[in-house]
């Protein structure tokens, strides 16, 4: 069964970078759409980018295009999203899941990032 655990959050300052991994394992993370989604307390789920089985990649969330990349090592079973110029409204509890849509029933724990000064 395929599991996908979170991390690579963490603390960081506006106009800062951090990378966060989605590792998978169970089963081959390279036959699915992968999506990297947040959370905010007290609000739903949205997404922010995904990536097909091929490569091709979708923005979920217009404040990050230009900022947000997604990508995939498959040899690694693992996919990535890559944050530069982080701003305070990026704060939130990152996760991936193996869908590009919503609703989604299982999230992982997530990773926290927090963008403050």
């Amino acid at each position: 069964q395929l599991r996908l655990v979170e991390s690579g959050g963490g603390l960081v300052q506006p106009g800062g970078s951090l990378t966060l991994s989605c590792a998978a394992s169970g089963s081959r993370l390279d036959h699915y759409g992968v999506g990297w989604f947040r959370q905010v307390p007290g609000q739903a789920h949205e997404g922010v980018l995904c990536i097909n089985s091929s490569g091709g990649t979708t923005n979920l969330k217009d404040s990050v295009k230009g900022r947000f990349t997604i990508s995939r090592d498959n040899a690694k079973n693992t996919v990535y999203l890559q944050m530069n110029n982080l701003k305070p409204d990026d704060t939130a509890v990152y996760y991936c899941a193996p869908t590009c849509y919503l609703p989604y029933h299982g999230w992982g724990q997530g990773t926290q990032v927090t963008v403050s000064s």
